[in-house]
């Protein structure tokens, strides 16, 4: 009896090993980095129960003069669709094109960019914006000229994230060079309008900040991110805050993605993901693979993000395997 038992118990177990190993093989995972190429400052957004992802072509300054996005229906399978903006299509933008910052109004997307990397306000260049009837381009030129050109507050017009709160008021953050703006875009984002107090530019600068401002709304908190360090080293990374107010003041809460000398070095300048209805939120951010060959091999990633009881977001582990598939 006690051997029928044993042997019993052991095709049980074997029987359900089997099972998890198939089970297990069949999962998918994205996989990091998700596609091939040199692509940072991932910008990932849902359009029509699609992931798309609009990141910069990640070279030196005067090789990165277009842009290539990528959709997916599962955030396994990403299909490229290349050239979707270029220079030729920004007359006035010269040197480099890139951190794409995406929404769409209306029936229409649109696609802001940074361009030409300008030092003074006698330099032509800032932050463009364009528009096109499809997520995936071709994009036009909204206005022939640089929606922001000024360097105000001490912030260079880079590194644009626009912020819908509500169908009428669309906030825009933006900066480097250590200092972080925002402005209120007007409806047709032709040009910003002033705030009710009339003030057109507000500096919303946290401690730590460097570029690369991105923010998202949470049960209903407004969790503003950003990059630190250098983002042409090793020590770049995302911290973030939490503020009752879309303008602040954030207070700096802490760092949660930084770089893994095993993994990936210089981490940072991100976006986030979250599937409507659920409780899946993702990271998408760049990184540099080791070993470190050149400043501008850098490559698009994702990982899970997820929240302690106190709504803090905990550290992110960066992965090779990616992200599991997550089908509409």
């Amino acid at each position: 009896m006690k051997r029928s038992f044993f042997i019993l118990a052991g095709a049980l177990l074997l029987s359900a090993c089997v099972h998890n190993k198939e089970k297990n093989e069949s999962i998918q995972y994205s996989g990091n980095p998700i596609f091939e190429g040199w692509y940072a400052d991932p910008e990932g957004i849902i359009y029509d129960d699609q992931y798309w992802i609009f990141p910069t072509y990640s070279d030196l300054f005067e090789k990165q003069v277009f842009f290539d996005c990528f959709s997916s229906p599962d955030l396994v399978n990403w299909t490229k669709h290349e050239h979707i903006l270029d220079t030729a299509e920004i007359k006035w933008a010269n040197k480099a094109m890139w951190a794409p910052g995406v929404i769409e109004k209306d029936g229409k997307y649109y696609f802001f960019f940074a361009a030409n990397d300008i030092h003074s306000e006698e330099e032509i260049g800032g932050i463009g914006v364009t528009v096109s009837d499809q997520p995936e381009g071709p994009y036009k030129d909204l206005l022939g000229k640089p929606l922001i050109n000024e360097i105000v507050h001490g912030a260079q017009p880079i590194d644009q994230f626009v912020f819908k709160e509500n169908d009428t008021t669309y906030y825009m953050f933006y900066g480097g060079w250590g200092h972080c703006n925002v402005v209120l875009l007007n409806n047709d984002f032709t040009g910003i309008r002033p705030f009710p107090d009339g003030e057109r530019y507000k500096e919303v600068t946290p401690d730590g900040y460097v570029e690369g401002p991105f923010m998202f709304k949470k049960d209903g908190k407004y969790y503003f991110m950003w990059s630190e360090g250098g983002w042409g080293g090793p020590d770049y990374k995302v911290a973030y805050a939490i503020a009752n107010d879309p303008l602040g003041p954030f207070e700096r809460i802490g760092t949660i993605l930084e770089q893994d000398p095993e993994i990936a070095t210089g981490a940072g300048h991100h976006s986030i993901i979250h599937k409507p209805g659920s409780d899946d939120w993702y990271i998408v951010y760049h990184r540099r693979p080791e070993p470190n060959m050149h400043r501008d091999h850098r490559v698009t990633c994702i990982d899970k993000m997820e929240f302690d009881e106190n709504g803090h977001i905990k550290p992110i582990e960066m992965t090779f395997k990616g992200v599991t598939a997550n089908p509409f």
